[in-house]
């Protein structure tokens, strides 16, 4: 440190010269005179200069450097937070702004209540969120339930939309009709019947004239036409406009696939019921083909003959499995496959679209038999030659001897 000193050189002061020396130090400075020596032995600082380019440059860096990192760490906790947001639900669309995009059509089961119905329109993108639907629906439904069925819609509808289009009319409006595939036109007539109030005796006057919901001279009745499906018929609709509506969503149908001639939509409709009667969904395809090969001109394996037992059932007017020798060889039975050669007189039931499709476009087989031997599982074989075909009847017999009764 730098401390003043006395210069040897210089001559001593003399006692009175030091006294007056105090005395006017002590009159110049009033502070304490611990702050006087502390300020006499502080340092003398040089002037500050000018800091060098490389220090300058050095800083730079510096600055950037930590511009850098400042902006990496405010990234990473801005992407931070829309992982939060994202984890606790904040960014999920609730609901679709509308009106909504393609039309689809969306099924309701029987017996489904709004949250399954909720989660499956969830996933098939029509509302965006379950939750909300199922609030849009208690919000207007005032104990009234989505009733089972098809119902056409839109791609990303809003929740209150989707709601209203379930819900529909107010029940009181319509009368709710379930039509199941493969039923014979009674019992058809029997579920209208019950469901509108009419009575049964006017929807058999309508079958008796055919020809006047657009079928063919050859149409013995409506069996065949009366499409399965969920319907909603106003309640003021009378018998004539419930059967027309029916037919119509059959010839559609038929339309769709192709087939516009009434007397071949006859003809598809009476293969079809055949095919719905005799196969289970995966099989129709393939006995759709083995009719055809029953019915090509020249077949010496069954000469032309289906035996089909559901159409001998049929003309018997029961349904059954277990047809007698004397039943099989009734030539009068007009639906006698086994006794009459080529297609019954007309249908039998009411086949499924999917029944209908396969017939359209049957499977390419080299088979002209088949049977299910297993009536639990649908399971079904295919064969081309008789001697074939007995061996899995075989398998049919042994079955319904396990099972008591399910054969009948």
């Amino acid at each position: 440190m730098n401390h003043r000193t006395h210069n040897p050189s210089t001559p001593q002061d003399t006692p009175d010269q030091h006294a007056e020396a105090y005395d006017d130090a002590d009159y110049a400075h009033p502070e304490p005179v611990e702050e006087f020596f502390a300020a006499q032995e502080a340092p003398r600082r040089s002037p500050r200069r000018p800091a060098s380019k490389a220090k300058q440059r050095r800083r730079l860096r510096r600055t950037v450097v930590l511009l850098v990192v400042l902006m990496l760490f405010a990234g990473t906790v801005y992407a931070a937070a829309l992982m939060l947001r994202d984890a606790i639900g904040l960014n999920e669309v609730t609901d679709y702004p509308g009106p909504g995009g393609e039309t689809t059509v969306f099924t309701v089961p029987e017996g489904a209540g709004a949250l399954a119905i909720g989660t499956g329109l969830e996933s098939a993108d029509i509302v965006a969120d379950s939750q909300t639907f199922i609030d849009a629906l208690g919000g207007i439904s005032e104990g009234r339930e989505v009733q089972p069925g098809e119902y056409e819609m839109r791609l990303q509808m809003p929740a209150a939309d989707a709601a209203e289009a379930l819900l529909g009319e107010d029940p009181s409006l319509v009368s709710y009709a379930a039509v199941a595939r493969d039923l014979r036109q009674g019992e058809v007539f029997d579920i209208l019947s019950t469901s509108t109030g009419i009575p049964r005796a006017e929807f058999d006057a309508l079958a008796a004239e055919p020809t006047e919901f657009g079928l063919p001279p050859e149409a013995l009745s409506l069996e065949g036409y009366l499409h399965p499906g969920e319907y909603r018929f106003d309640v003021e609709a009378t018998a004539t406009e419930i059967v027309a509506e029916m037919v119509q969503a059959t010839t559609d149908r038929l339309a769709q696939d192709g087939v516009t001639d009434p007397s071949e939509q006859y003809r598809i409709l009476t293969i079809a019921s055949i095919v719905q009667a005799e196969a289970g969904e995966g099989d129709y395809a393939t006995v759709a083909g083995s009719i055809n090969n029953r019915l090509t001109p020249g077949n010496t394996e069954t000469n032309g003959l289906l035996q089909s037992d559901a159409t001998v059932a049929y003309g018997l007017g029961k349904r059954t499995y277990q047809l007698s020798p004397e039943e099989k060889a009734d030539t009068s039975n007009p639906y006698n496959t086994f006794a009459n050669p080529g297609l019954p007189k007309g249908p039998i039931g009411s086949p499924s679209d999917e029944a209908i499709d396969a017939t359209v476009n049957p499977a390419d087989v080299p088979f002209y038999f088949w049977v299910t031997v297993n009536l639990d599982t649908a399971e079904t074989k295919f064969s081309e030659t008789y001697a074939e075909h007995l061996r899995y009847v075989a398998e049919y017999d042994a079955w319904c001897g396990d099972n008591p009764g399910r054969c009948e």
